[in-house]
């Protein structure tokens, strides 16, 4: 029997090129329990799915320190810590650095003048070279050697294997040519300079790359530092100053004009302007009164306010935001798969590579020398390390970079499928337009009066959370209280019936009435002029006969009309589906200017018509907000919800829009496209790199330092050619 199914996220250190990734991603997946293991070399983490009655925590982390890399299970760290020991580990880096540099310079120095055919003096005494290249070899190249010995160990050989061969081999051989090489040509047969420089080379580029990969998770340190560390609280009468940690659901809490507001709430006192661009991306502060939700982080503006806690901690907007991004720049986009593949032979090829090289030179040209350093400079210029950066530091970025923008991609797969989307396809009320209707015409064609219509609509329509029934609560709200009716059943699709009093009543669409058997041919004139007009007309009937008829109308959101335009210049086919009636839906469409739509189509068959668009060969965006889309959303190549919605859609979605402005869709798609032209890029320039390199280094054209510059520039390249991201505007 199956047991329960668990996932958890490891932090490992030592990890130093794709093919470690690859074979800790291997190991693991092998082992009996484990379902699937995702191991990302930029963020330094593993992500494992296993069954808990077959294996648990500590025995993954064991099998992961087995392959010789230190690993603990991921925690919630404080955004400051996390800083302090990226901090610390980019200065050890650096003084690794700068000692390698001061032992390294007096080498390479010496083999200048002797090319130039000037005397180097003292540097040039065998014994001397051998003192300052040997701490270089040994205790700044003792990382490679301890990741090469733990990857051998495993069964597998990752960069530190190529970087410890070709290092030992110039060492060891210099250092033999000290003993048997006549004093006299000793000059000639030292390449302990080589050695050096290259361990020198290396150890810069990882500190570059350090300090470069610091910047790409920038935009969670920013989110996590966002959050205030103390809450003003009333308890017991008394207003206190709590630690944020301590804030508990149901607390009431004080907010002043300039501060931030800690937590998730409603206002139940007091009304204010509260700057929301952290979470949405928008500039100007929104309005907030009575019954409003307040999200924590956000600041307030100009007014004082009173808020009950309604979400606290890791349930907390801004900890969900954190947490979707963190599991997203963990995430893996396909187009990795192809990097993790080649990573995976790639060292024991370029081993291979080397002996054949070294042979080809040694027993067809008999010249020992120059085959032992050319194979040493094809170990080293085929290092993997910016393969493995190529995607991750580019996906690390581009959703970071989303965020700041109120655009949530919940992973690498889904930003990388969202370049390819060449049709949108929007859900009307809540995603076109804004979803808050107003009541903009009564009709009564019966006994009753407009204000008794309107009575009766609201009783029906009082337990209903549809925007238009809340149109039409709120309207009768202002002349008299509603009362609730003793029975109420909503028809998705169609409307609603209620029983009230004695009566029964129902308030819907055209479909409701024929399924109910009242017909509607004598008002369908007015129904098809409120259609006319973009308005959606809702039939009252009583007893079985129509009373009235109530319009409302929805307003457009301030950007959608700009944001289809973009669309379609993007070269994006957009459509409408909508429940609501054909008349109404062309109006909406012909406003914002989108050619294609469907009309009265059931909730259950949005998703059928997604499908459909897909089986066309289309790849297919969903945008919607209401709990009806999350089954369409579900069946997109891309899902999209804005973030306003429910949170069924939300969870749904693979992309949320925290704004619920549709310019947030252009965003999406424009960052998924530059993420993916920067992804490819890289690939490029990492395998030019080897491609390239390997060749060169076999035919004597590239010397073992030149290689390992090339080498570790690859990787400062790459991640430095991600960064280029943080520059990207909507």
């Amino acid at each position: 029997m199956a047991g329960q199914i668990k996932k958890v996220e490891f932090n490992i250190k030592g990890m130093t090129c794709a093919a470690c990734a690859a074979r800790i991603e291997k190991v693991l997946s092998r082992k009996p329990g484990i379902l699937t293991a995702s191991v990302n070399l930029a963020t330094e983490t593993a992500t494992v799915e296993y069954e808990e009655n077959m294996i648990d925590v500590y025995k993954i982390i064991s099998i992961i320190q087995e392959l010789g890399y230190d690993v603990v299970k991921k925690e919630k760290k404080d955004a400051l810590l996390e800083k302090e020991e990226k901090k610390k580990e980019i200065e050890s880096l650096k003084k690794l650095v700068v000692i390698s540099f001061f032992l390294t310079a007096p080498l390479v120095f010496t083999m200048i003048f002797r090319l130039l055919g000037f005397h180097g003096g003292v540097f040039e005494n065998p014994w001397f070279q051998l003192m300052l290249a040997t701490p270089v070899q040994f205790l700044i190249g003792f990382r490679y050697y301890k990741g090469a010995y733990n990857s051998l160990k495993s069964g597998s050989a990752n960069m530190d294997v190529l970087i410890a061969l070709g290092t030992s081999a110039a060492y060891f051989y210099s250092l033999y040519n000290i003993f048997s090489v006549p004093k006299e040509m000793i000059h000639e047969h030292l390449y302990f300079e080589s050695s050096a420089v290259i361990i020198t080379l290396i150890t810069l580029g990882k500190y570059l790359e350090a300090v470069a990969k610091g910047k790409t998770s920038e935009a969670i340190k920013k989110l996590m530092g966002l959050q205030p560390k103390t809450a003003r609280v009333v308890r017991e009468g008394m207003e206190r100053d709590i630690p944020v940690e301590d804030v508990k659901v149901g607390d009431i809490i004080i907010v002043r004009p300039g501060e931030k507001i800690p937590v998730d709430g409603v206002i139940i006192e007091g009304y204010s302007s509260v700057d929301e661009s952290m979470l949405t991306g928008e500039s100007i502060p929104v309005e907030k009164k009575v019954g409003d939700k307040v999200i924590g982080a956000t600041i307030n503006r100009t007014g004082s306010f009173k808020f009950k806690a309604t979400k606290v901690g890791k349930h907390t907007v801004l900890s969900q935001i954190v947490k979707l991004i963190e599991q997203a720049q963990g995430s893996k986009a396909p187009i990795q798969k192809l990097a993790d593949k080649i990573s995976g032979v790639f060292v024991p090829f370029v081993i291979f590579v080397a002996l054949i090289t070294f042979f080809v030179w040694y027993f067809a040209y008999g010249d020992f020398t120059r085959g032992l350093i050319n194979a040493v400079a094809v170990l080293v210029i085929a290092c993997p390390c910016a393969l493995g950066l190529a995607t991750p530091t580019s996906v690390m970025v581009g959703t970071g970079k989303g965020a700041e923008y109120g655009v949530l991609i919940k992973g690498g797969e889904h930003l990388e499928k969202a370049h390819s989307i060449n049709t949108i396809i929007l859900d009307k009320t809540g995603t076109i337009t804004k979803g808050v209707p107003e009541v903009t015409d009564i009709i009564s064609l019966g006994n009753l009066s407009k204000e008794e219509i309107l009575n009766l609509a609201a009783c029906t329509e009082k337990n209903s959370e549809h925007p238009l029934g809340e149109a039409i609560v709120k309207k009768a709200k202002e002349k008299s209280d509603i009362p609730d009716p003793e029975s109420f059943e909503a028809i998705p699709g169609h409307g609603i019936y209620a029983a009230i009093g004695d009566r029964e009543i129902y308030l819907g669409n055209r479909r409701l009435m024929k399924l109910k058997d009242i017909p509607t041919d004598e008002v369908e004139d007015i129904l098809e002029k409120f259609e006319d007009e973009g308005k959606t007309a809702m039939i009252l009937a009583v007893g079985g006969k129509i009373e009235g008829i109530i319009a409302v109308a929805d307003t457009l959101k301030e950007n959608s009309k700009v944001a289809i335009e973009e669309l379609k210049k993007m070269g994006i086919e957009v459509w409408m589906i909508t429940g609501d009636n054909e008349r109404t839906a062309r109006a909406i469409a012909q406003k914002v200017g989108i050619d294609h739509v469907i009309a009265e189509v059931l909730p259950e068959h949005k998703a059928k018509e997604v499908e459909r668009q897909k089986k066309q060969g289309k790849i297919t965006a969903v945008v919607g907000d209401g709990i009806n889309d999350a089954p369409a959303l579900a069946a997109a190549d891309v899902g999209i919800a804005i973030g306003t919605g429910t949170d069924v859609a939300i969870e749904t979605a693979d992309i949320v829009l925290m704004s619920g402005d549709l310019k947030g869709i252009v965003t999406a798609v424009k960052l998924s496209r530059a993420t993916m032209r920067n992804i490819k890029q890289n690939l490029f320039w990492a395998f030019i790199y080897n491609t390239l390199g390997i060749p060169l280094a076999a035919f004597g054209y590239l010397s073992p330092a030149i290689a390992g510059g090339a080498m570790a520039f690859s990787s400062v390249s790459v991640v430095t050619n991600a960064l280029r991201l943080r520059r990207f505007k909507p």
